[in-house]
C-alpha cells in the first residue's frame, strides 16, 4: 500500500491532471478485490472426484470369483459383495482425505489466489471497480466526465472506469497503455509510481477531448487516493 509520500504524489498527479481538462480522477488502491474463498472448495471438490482414477492407477481394482472354482452361488454372491464394499470404503476414504487435504492447503491466502483461474481474478477485479465507481458517486458529475483509476495489487491487474460522458467520446483502448503502464509498476512494487504514472497519461488524453474551461472548471472529487485493506 501506500505511504505519505507516496500519497502526496499521487494526489499531485491528480491536481495536475485536472488543471488541465474538465475531467474528474479518482484513485483507488485496493490489496485485494475478493477473498476467492470458493476457490479450496472447488479444487477439493474436483479433487475427491479424481479418488476412483487414483486407485486405479495405484492397481487397486474390483476382483470377482472365479466362474470355474467350486463356488456356491452364496459364496459367490458374498466374495463379490465383499470385494465391492471395499473398494467402494478405500475410494471414499481416498476422497474424503483429498478433500480434507486440498481444502487445508487451499485456503492459505497466497496458495487460494494462486490456485483461482487469472480469468476470475479479472472479473472480480472488474466488478470491484465498477462496484466503486457507483459507490463514491463519480457518475454524478456535472458533465458525466468521472473516471475510476482503480489498482488491485494481489491480482496485479487494473481497471479504468469512464463516465457516459467521456465514454460517448473516447475509445476504451485509448486507456490500454496507462493501465499497461499501472500494471507494470503495480508488479515490481511501486504502485504510487504507476497511479502517479497512469493519471498523467489519463490526464493527457481527457485534455485532448475534455480540456479545462478557465472560468468554470470546479473540483468535483476528492483529489484524495482511497487505500482498502485486505477483505
Amino acid at each position: 500500500m501506500l505511504n505519505d509520500q507516496d500519497t502526496q504524489r499521487v494526489k499531485a498527479a491528480v491536481r495536475a491532471a485536472e488543471t488541465r481538462t474538465r475531467g474528474e480522477l479518482y484513485c483507488v488502491i485496493a490489496e485485494e478485490s475478493s477473498d476467492y474463498r470458493e476457490t479450496p472448495f472447488l479444487w477439493a471438490g474436483l479433487t475427491a472426484l479424481a479418488a476412483p482414477a487414483i486407485l486405479l492407477l495405484g492397481g487397486v481394482e474390483v476382483s470377482v470369483p472365479d466362474a470355474f472354482a467350486p463356488w456356491t452361488a452364496a459364496q459367490a454372491g458374498a466374495a463379490a459383495e465383499m470385494a465391492v464394499r471395499g473398494a467402494l470404503t478405500a475410494t471414499l476414504v481416498l476422497q474424503a482425505v483429498l478433500f480434507i487435504l486440498v481444502g487445508a492447503v487451499g485456503s492459505i491466502g497466497p496458495v487460494r489466489r494462486f490456485m483461482t483461474p487469472r480469468s476470475v481474478k479479472l472479473d472480480r477485479t472488474r466488478r470491484h471497480a465498477q462496484e466503486l465507481f457507483l459507490a463514491r458517486n463519480l457518475h454524478q458529475t456535472r458533465e458525466r466526465t468521472g473516471v475510476l483509476i482503480f489498482v488491485s495489487l494481489a491480482e496485479h491487474a487494473a481497471e479504468l472506469i469512464a463516465d457516459e460522458g467521456i465514454a460517448a467520446v473516447v475509445d476504451q483502448k485509448r486507456w490500454d497503455d496507462a493501465m499497461a503502464t499501472l500494471v507494470a509498476e503495480a508488479k515490481a512494487g511501486r504502485p504510487a509510481e504507476g497511479l502517479a504514472a497512469a493519471v498523467t497519461q489519463v490526464g493527457d488524453i481527457l485534455a485532448e477531448h475534455f480540456p479545462a474551461d478557465p472560468t468554470d472548471n470546479p473540483n468535483e472529487l476528492p483529489d484524495a487516493v482511497i487505500q482498502i485493506p485486505r477483505l
